[in-house]
């Protein structure tokens, strides 16, 4: 990591507090509101997630000053994805967290610039080096500390730090299109198909059904109605010449936060694919993940196939791609019922997930839903491979930048 220019120093003598985040039990501690507690899976590269936050309230939070955080502190997973790192932002005056390495860099370093060097392959390969435990592995505070850094001069610091957030910012733009666009695709869907305020609804009486009232002309049909639907499979780990580099092959990881599926953990070989081909879907199906986590739903743009752990819908009508998207979407709870079997792993059959009846609406308004809606999934889509696109240059830049290779 050291370069000409650059000196090497401990992390504990750059900074002015490096400690660790609450450790203990939390569940009853938790409020409706009250101060933010940051957990590990809030903790992304660069930025906060701030989906599914937890409160605790301000005396608790008193008692746990150790492990407050504030505006330009940085914060490190420690178990899961350890070395994982993002920089406190100003809108958060004050947080607190749970068994995260919180670190508060002294003037000479900046926090964004030392968050890029937890988040960089050197620094996730440093961590993973520095790992403790039996059981769960996990990064501890003592590591952090004796962590040893090549650093540049503050001035230098400042301008490559400028550089990837200027990236991450791009990325957060398209993010926050996306979210847009999403939204604008639910309402409308919650308008016409929950609501029944369709165009022209006012024209239409409403009739008995077996899931309730329901508008004039349309129907209760099973989920098989829509296309083929296909369970995927694993083919056989003895044979390491199924997996190469030809076939995406999907997990319910690979569909996680994901309206598009834009890439796999892992890929099959042409003769894995082979040895399966039945298996395989088209772009432009959907997979719904059915064992273990439940009700996942995301899209596929390229030939692929999955595991045995997702159901796949092979449309046989383009019009019904947003509709049934979002209706599946919805379904999540009653598909966690139906795969809720006692067990210890829930688990939603092939039989049991084709037969799943829902409401349909005629044609005409699948045809008039498909071309409001299509165009902003055609934008997500696109938006979604500028920000894959993004955050690969990001990670290319990243040690170029560190060792001094780019100009800056």
């Amino acid at each position: 990591m050291a370069m000409n220019g650059m000196r090497k120093t401990k992390l504990k003598d750059v900074c002015d507090r490096i400690t660790v985040g609450h450790v203990g039990p939390m569940m009853d501690k938790y409020t409706g509101e009250g101060v933010p507690f940051l957990r590990s899976q809030n903790i992304t590269p660069f930025r906060l997630h701030l989906d599914d936050i937890k409160f605790i309230p301000p005396d608790f939070h008193e008692k746990l000053r150790k492990s407050a955080l504030h505006p330009g502190d940085v914060a490190v997973v420690r178990t899961g994805y350890p070395g994982t790192a993002c920089v406190i932002p100003d809108k958060f005056p004050e947080l607190n967290c749970a068994d995260l390495v919180v670190i508060t860099p002294s003037k000479e370093l900046n926090p964004y610039f030392l968050a890029a060097l937890f988040n960089s392959v050197w620094g996730m390969a440093t961590v993973a080096g520095n790992l403790v435990g039996v059981a769960q592995q996990h990064f501890n505070v003592g590591a952090a500390r004796e962590m040893e850094v090549a650093l540049p001069s503050r001035a230098a610091q400042d301008r490559i730090a400028g550089i990837l957030s200027a990236y991450d910012e791009l990325m957060e733009n398209s993010k926050r299109r996306i979210k847009i666009l999403e939204e604008m695709a639910r309402s409308i869907y919650r308008e016409w198909f929950v609501h029944f305020r369709f165009p022209g609804h006012n024209k239409v009486k409403m009739v008995s059904s077996p899931l309730g009232p329901i508008p004039q002309g349309w129907e209760v049909n099973a989920i098989q109605q829509f296309g083929q639907v296909i369970t995927g499979k694993t083919p056989s780990k003895a044979n390491p010449d199924f997996y190469g580099e030809d076939m995406p092959f999907v997990k319910t990881p690979d569909m996680h936060g994901n309206m598009f599926i834009l890439e796999t953990g892992e890929r099959l070989s042409k003769a894995g694919a082979d040895s399966q081909a039945s298996k395989t879907i088209p772009a432009g199906s959907i997979c719904v993940s059915c064992i273990g986590t439940i009700g996942v739903v995301s899209l596929t743009i390229e030939d692929c196939q999955t595991n045995q752990q997702i159901n796949s819908v092979v449309l046989t009508k383009e019009i019904t791609r947003e509709f049934l998207f979002l209706r599946l979407q919805d379904l999540k709870r009653k598909l966690e019922n139906l795969g809720s079997t006692g067990a210890t792993m829930g688990n939603v059959n092939k039989s049991k997930f084709e037969s799943m009846e829902i409401l349909v609406p005629p044609d005409d308004l699948l045809e008039q839903y498909h071309r409001l809606v299509g165009p902003k999934f055609s934008e997500i889509l696109n938006l979604s491979r500028r920000i894959k696109n993004l955050h690969c240059t990001r990670d290319l830049l990243l040690p170029r930048l560190f060792l001094g290779q780019i100009a800056i």
